[in-house]
């Protein structure tokens, strides 16, 4: 009896093992190319095969990161960036889900207003700079405009393809049943276009912190872009490529964020992943 209850024990302790291998061990399978990239260049520097003074070694820019902690300027333009994206993609996102649902679910809206935001859609970000300096003046407001823009198309274009790309079938199951719009949407289109709205959402996320390097164009005086030309106008490429990974793990935090609180709602989704 005693052994066939260790036999049994022992698969729950199996599973318990590889499901804390999922939670913990497969997310860190993407530290390992950065890390061995570090190491290697690392490397290549203290063996004196590159001088390292174009591109500094992982060590030099770990002193500056540090150096700029110490000072408080890591935090205050880290913030100060962090602020202007939150802002530029909270309204980036709601125009472009509002967008996106109206000419999705319209036909005739969007024969209307696509192909003009097609057009729009095509503006280089660097482009909109002079006419968002000459409406909203050098401060916040065309910072976060030019943003917004940025997160507005992916979320228009996600939004708008998945309520097209809605199975007929569920449309019409919806129509027998005698649904309302109200009721369409909410039973029907919104769960069919979660998982697309998500991914959307990412690259909405992704284009704001791209735009938000040339918001902080516009006579900015703080934030990473600051970091950024600042080093380049003092000469200093450790202080460039800190910026540059700061942008880099800032990005992916908060693209898991967006993952992450999403995935509760995704659950039902009988989608086929590689594990």
């Amino acid at each position: 009896m005693t052994m066939a209850a260790g036999e049994a024990t022992q698969p729950q302790q199996q599973h318990a093992g590889l499901a804390r291998w999922g939670r913990y061990g497969k997310p860190l399978l993407g530290l390992i190319l950065p890390v061995a990239a570090a190491v290697l260049w690392e490397f290549i520097v203290r063996a004196g095969l590159s001088s390292g003074r174009l591109v500094p070694p992982p060590s030099v820019i770990f002193s500056t990161f540090w150096e700029l902690a110490e000072t408080g300027e890591l935090q205050r333009h880290t913030a100060a960036t962090a602020a202007r994206v939150a802002a530029g993609f909270a309204i980036g996102v709601a125009a472009g889900t509002l967008a996106g649902a109206i000419t999705g679910y319209s036909a005739l809206l969007r024969r209307l207003l696509d192909p003009t935001l097609q057009a729009l859609r095509a503006i280089p970000s660097l482009a909109w700079v002079p006419l968002f300096v000459l409406w909203f003046g050098i401060f916040e407001g065309s910072k976060v405009t030019l943003i917004a823009v940025g997160v507005f198309f992916p979320v228009y274009l996600g939004i708008m393809g998945a309520i097209m790309s809605v199975d007929r079938k569920l449309v019409e199951v919806g129509r027998v049943f005698r649904l309302s719009d109200a009721a369409m949407v909410r039973r029907i289109l919104l769960p069919a276009v979660l998982p697309a709205y998500v991914i959307s959402l990412r690259s909405g996320l992704g284009l704001g912190w791209m735009f938000v390097v040339a918001a902080e164009l516009l006579g900015a005086s703080e934030g990473l872009g600051y970091l950024l030309i600042d080093g380049q106008q003092l000469g200093k490429p450790a202080q460039i490529v800190a910026a540059i990974v700061a942008f880099a793990v800032i990005g992916k935090l908060t693209d898991w964020m967006i993952a992450a609180a999403a995935a509760p709602f995704l659950r039902w989704e009988d989608a086929f992943v590689r594990r």
